[in-house]
């Protein structure tokens, strides 16, 4: 028991320090003068803090425009795939059908083609139907991306959730949109944060299919891509924190649900 304890407390903090470590040396490139991130040999210590490659940054023309595309993009594909992911994980949670399994493998498979791929029929129908360079059409991708996730995870929250709560409301009274709406939603809610956390994540980070289905409306990634060769080194940095800032922020405002979805999945 000793060693298995050891070992995942090992194995944690070998994934922390993978993680962690680029993170604070992106931080503080972008924290530092323009001079330090061309510096050599580097300091694994600040030795300077100043605000110049943030505002270097934060004042390049379009830069603001991509923030506020990403995060209506975020914000869109969060919604949708809440709002489709939900009702397809209640349903695999609580009815038994024919194909059951399979379909549970086939909605892991829609990963499984890559983007690259659907590029030139995206591109060509998103043209056709009049969502080419729009924040709708990037949207839809990204909800693509995120739908299995977002299935997978709300159908085992339904599942840990007791039928007899249902029932005991339809019982009461409630129809079943209500007994849903009123007892399993709520108890629910906790784990829709980590789903609402995959979904603002993988829209914000994702760059290809926002690279490919914009030109005038691209996301703050894409935004990026497209000017890394005629970029100078701190505005990478100052890039790139910019893009890790907003999904940390976010991870640490809902972290209490995803501990009550922990605890609940505990009992």
């Amino acid at each position: 028991m000793k060693e298995t304890r050891k070992f995942v407390y090992t194995m944690a903090i070998i994934i922390s320090v993978c993680w962690l470590v680029p993170i604070y040396l992106i931080t503080m490139g972008a924290l530092s003068p323009r001079e330090a991130a061309t510096a050599w040999p580097k300091t694994l210590l600040p030795t300077q803090f100043s605000l110049e490659t943030l505002n270097f940054f934060l004042n390049y023309t379009g830069v603001w425009k991509a923030v506020l595309n990403s995060i209506i993009v975020a914000v869109l594909t969060m919604l949708f795939a809440i709002v489709l992911g939900a009702p397809a994980g209640y349903a695999l949670a609580r009815y038994d059908f024919r194909g059951q399994n399979i379909y549970r493998v086939l909605i892991v498979m829609t990963r499984a083609f890559p983007l690259a791929i659907l590029a030139l029929p995206l591109v060509t129908r998103f043209i056709a139907v009049g969502l080419y360079d729009t924040q709708l059409g990037v949207a839809l991708v990204h909800t693509a991306l995120a739908l299995p996730f977002s299935i997978l995870v709300s159908s085992s929250l339904f599942m840990g959730i007791p039928r007899e709560l249902e029932e005991a409301a339809w019982t009461l009274g409630c129809s079943k949109i209500q007994a849903f709406m009123k007892v399993v939603l709520p108890l629910a809610l906790p784990g829709m944060a980590a789903t609402m956390i995959f979904s603002f994540v993988i829209s914000w980070n994702e760059v290809f299919s926002a690279s490919v289905l914009t030109l005038s409306n691209r996301t703050l990634t894409a935004f990026l891509f497209a000017s890394l060769e005629e970029s100078p080194l701190h505005f990478r940095f100052a890039g790139g924190f910019f893009l890790i800032l907003p999904s940390l922020i976010f991870i640490f405002v809902v972290r209490k649900y995803l501990f009550s979805m922990w605890g609940i999945a505990n009992r």
